[in-house]
């Protein structure tokens, strides 16, 4: 299991499930819970955050391996990867991530990782679930009942508040909850 000083939940699905979709819509919820979120995000292609003319990309194309851009509103920071470089782990993402003032880190995506993860599955996709060979499954948020006794907790994908409710019990811990 990762190490981490904050809870940490994966989310975990195939690729059209719906998985950032479902985080944009529990953030708040949980936000309004009072519990500070931080994200970790695993991406298949090559991102970009800054563009040509900017200051930041400049500064990147003229040899700068690591940029801090930071202003009142946000802080971004830029690590330019050689281009053999292996794909990230979440542990050495999770070195990226200021963690003060957190709560809860949401991790998308390194659906490999040792951390507990709740599964997303539709049936429409037609996708085996993951659950079966990931013992860090603690829970599907699912479309359809699944009539498996060895499933785990069955929460239903469509309803963002009961998932939260279920990462506050679980996760969090009620009596954890700090105040907005």
């Amino acid at each position: 299991m990762i190490k981490s000083t904050l809870p940490l939940l994966g989310f975990a699905a195939y690729s059209g499930t719906g998985k950032t979709t479902l985080l944009c819509k529990l953030i708040p919820i949980l936000k309004a819970k009072g519990i500070r979120i931080g994200v970790v995000k695993h991406a298949h292609h090559d991102i970009d955050i800054d563009h040509p003319k900017k200051d930041s990309y400049e500064l990147r194309q003229s040899g700068a391996i690591k940029i801090v851009v930071a202003s009142r509103k946000r802080t971004a920071i830029i690590i330019e990867h050689s281009d053999n470089v292996e794909e990230p782990t979440l542990e050495g993402a999770l070195k990226n991530i200021h963690t003060k003032g957190l709560d809860l880190i949401l991790v998308e995506g390194f659906k490999l990782a040792e951390l507990p993860k709740i599964e997303l599955h539709r049936a429409a996709l037609d996708k085996p679930y993951i659950y079966p060979n990931d013992q860090n499954i603690i829970a599907i948020a699912i479309d359809h009942k699944l009539d498996d006794l060895n499933s785990p907790v069955q929460l239903d994908l469509n309803n963002p508040q009961q998932i939260a409710n279920y990462i506050e019990e679980m996760i969090l811990g009620k009596n954890q909850i700090k105040s907005a």
